[in-house]
């Protein structure tokens, strides 16, 4: 059964525990790719956290140390080659990815699986994740396309909008999310007049928006990558005068998309996950002092998913994900003392002393049924050129 969490016994708890040594935690994202500019600083999350764990001296399993892993995000060969170094040749324990839905999956089902070691992705959100088969292995910092698809409803038909045109980027992340929406705009009586693939790494979209022309709508929506398709369809669009007006999926988040559109962007809309809570704003704060945009998207879900990887493994006192993974839902969920960023110390302090701690860290992480975020949502909107926020669903 999809996250069943077995009792273990008491000698199991401490087979695979740590010696005081190296602890190595694999990171693997689409390094290069069509989320190239976004990445960055989703690892750069997932270091902070680790950094945070080893500089406070409380880690008793040993010193963990980061290896890095390139998915792509779109080539599911490339990102199960990748998994596979991570485990069987550099011996990580546990893996902060995939991040984009369909290399992820083929990651859990051809690599991590057989090979029992536990994910926990920042950013997969397409809805078909939510019951794959994980052997508990599996969890989300993110929230599925299906909560996406909801709030994306919600906004447009909340601002007067009855028709829309979709395109999406052909792959299980674009298509789930799609149909997700397509389902919860047309519950709401809205109208989607077409919704239509296009495939990333083209030069001319100019085919697709005539498709998309042809139907009409008041508005496009974008379910596609900020570096690539995505911002392709919006070119395209913008130079036949097919649609002015845009929505901007999760994808789509980036200062990378103004900086190649330019003004024709201002007034486009969409939210990406985020909340604005204690939490997210200590983190984005930290995050300005070491270097790195703890606002960009997936940032902070990326530093949750680390946080909480190197906290399991405190609480079942093993370095072994099918121990470890066991205490993952234990630890993001109520009862416990509250854990927010620069926490993780005393989060160590708390499990150590046997003191149940609730892991709310950047992205207010609340873990539901299949092990992945309920979901919150910042909407924004582009103006002078600029993403400001708008509000918070």
């Amino acid at each position: 059964m999809k996250k069943l969490l077995l009792a273990t016994a008491a000698t199991a708890l401490f087979a695979g525990a740590a010696s005081a040594d190296d602890v190595k935690l694999g990171i693997l994202l689409g390094f290069t790719g069509p989320l190239e500019s976004t990445v960055p600083d989703m690892a750069k999350g997932a270091e902070f956290a680790v950094k945070e764990v080893n500089d406070s001296g409380k880690f008793a399993l040993g010193t963990v140390t980061t290896v890095n892993g390139d998915t792509t995000c779109v080539d599911a060969t490339a990102a199960t080659a990748a998994a596979e170094r991570l485990i069987t040749s550099e011996g990580v324990k546990g893996i902060v990815g995939g991040d984009c839905s369909g290399v992820t999956g083929a990651v859990l089902q051809n690599v991590a699986r057989p090979n029992g070691v536990a994910m926990i992705s920042p950013s997969a959100t397409s809805p078909a994740l939510s019951t794959a088969e994980d052997d508990g292995l599996f969890f989300r910092t993110a929230p599925s396309d299906a909560r996406q698809g909801e709030v994306m409803a919600d906004i447009l038909t909340g601002k007067g909008i009855k028709s829309v045109a979709v395109t999406y980027t052909n792959n299980d992340y674009g298509k789930g999310l799609a149909d997700s929406f397509g389902a919860a705009f047309t519950a709401k009586g809205g109208s989607v007049t077409v919704s239509a693939p296009h495939e990333d790494g083209k030069a001319d979209y100019s085919a697709e928006v005539a498709t998309l022309a042809s139907a009409g709508g008041e508005m496009l929506i974008v379910a596609g990558y900020v570096d690539q398709g995505g911002k392709g369809m919006i070119q395209a669009a913008l130079d036949t005068g097919a649609f002015s007006s845009f929505y901007l999926v999760d994808g789509m988040y980036g200062e990378s998309l103004i900086e190649a559109i330019g003004a024709p962007l201002n007034g486009a809309i969409g939210a990406v996950p985020g909340t604005d809570s204690p939490g997210a704003t200590s983190y984005e704060a930290a995050a300005k002092a070491a270097g790195f945009d703890g606002s960009n998207a997936f940032s902070k879900e990326s530093y949750d998913a680390a946080a909480l990887i190197m906290l399991s493994m405190a609480a079942a006192n093993s370095t072994d994900s099918k121990v470890w993974s066991t205490k993952v839902m234990d630890l993001a969920n109520a009862p416990g003392e509250p854990i927010m960023p620069g926490e993780l110390g005393k989060a160590l302090e708390l499990i150590a002393a046997g003191t149940d701690i609730d892991y709310v860290g950047a992205s207010s992480v609340e873990l539901i049924g299949p092990g992945e975020s309920a979901g919150n949502y910042r909407e924004y909107e582009i103006k002078d050129g600029k993403i400001e926020t708008v509000g918070y669903r």
